[in-house]
């Protein structure tokens, strides 16, 4: 078993693209090869990236499979050590720089170039501006994004829900007599885990169109910082799927902090602050019927090429996690 794999990172978080070695998922849409992805022959090869010794227990990735139709340059299929998501803002802007740097879509060497991406929740852009042919940073224009639900009892807090391609919910660091800092981050995973978990059943958790698309993916803990020059200032970190922590801004997090800023009556342009200290800027491009449009930008990095090999005669086999 050989894999190989082009990495980057996004604002300190990893993005791991599959180049080869994946069997053919099958599918009509990317979201029905979503569902597919978890046939054995295929989940190993995530299990082999995303945990120990190859991975870590935030390990992220994906792969790359056909977009549903010709209008999109290519369709992802988003992974993590606990499975598949249904959209990641930081793995867009990284796939817009991979799809530039690598040519798979010819770029204004000095302009903007969108590059269009199914992913399990709809298709998204990838605006990567270019200077002198060098890729300068990356818009993510997410799906629409929009409110669920106030207040919602959590775990002893009060959760807002919202949608940015995936179901988040919010809850202020401070409601917990915390910061969103990194001597605090065991105790936030722990919170994480157990406001998820009390919010698995709530009808907020539901998404009302595609069942596929429902339940709370990641818990978002901010802190309000002084803002200014005409915009709000946020420093946020999210831990999604089974207590993973984005280092990043969260991408698909930002559109669904935008959705619930915008409803507060915000309509200044947010800059996101991670709890690693990189920033995305976002602001609502636009408002829809079905909610609002965020546009967010960001850069990503290639941080290596890699040739991953399994030995039949390893008795770890696919690896391992320990958290």
């Amino acid at each position: 078993m050989t894999v190989t794999t082009v990495d980057y990172h996004t604002g300190g978080e990893p993005f791991r693209i599959v180049t080869g070695g994946v069997p053919a998922i099958p599918g009509a849409t990317v979201l029905d090869r979503r569902a597919a992805a978890s046939a054995p022959e295929i989940d190993r090869v995530r299990r082999l990236l995303c945990h120990e010794p190859r991975g870590h227990a935030d390990m992220y990735g994906c792969f790359l499979v056909p977009p549903d139709d010709d209008g999109a340059h290519l369709g992802v299929l988003f992974w993590h050590k606990d499975g598949y998501s249904t959209a990641c803002g930081h793995g867009t802007i990284a796939l817009g720089v991979h799809a530039v740097q690598e040519g798979l879509v010819e770029a204004d060497p000095d302009g903007d170039t969108d590059v269009l991406v199914d992913v399990p929740s709809g298709r998204v852009t990838a605006r990567v501006r270019c200077s002198g042919g060098r890729v300068r940073s990356v818009t993510f224009v997410s799906v629409p994004s929009y409110v669920i639900a106030r207040a919602v009892p959590a775990a002893g807090v009060e959760a807002d829900l919202s949608y940015g391609g995936a179901i988040y919910a919010s809850v202020p660091a401070g409601a917990l007599g915390l910061a969103v800092e990194p001597e605090y981050l065991t105790e936030l995973i722990a919170h994480g885990r157990r406001i998820k978990a009390d919010l698995a059943g709530h009808p907020a958790a539901r998404h009302p169109g595609d069942d596929r698309l429902s339940g709370v993916y990641g818990v978002i803990f901010y802190d309000e910082l002084p803002g200014g020059d005409g915009h709000v200032r946020q420093r946020n970190v999210t831990v999604f799927a089974d207590g993973e922590v984005d280092r990043s801004p969260c991408g698909s997090g930002t559109a669904a902090r935008l959705a619930l800023l915008h409803d507060q009556g915000v309509r200044e342009p947010l800059v996101h602050e991670s709890i690693v200290g990189s920033v995305f800027r976002a602001r609502v491009a636009r408002v829809t019927g079905e909610g609002v449009v965020p546009e967010i930008e960001g850069m990503a990095y290639r941080t290596g090429r890699h040739v991953f090999e399994l030995d039949p005669a390893d008795p770890l086999g696919t690896g391992f996690t320990l958290r």
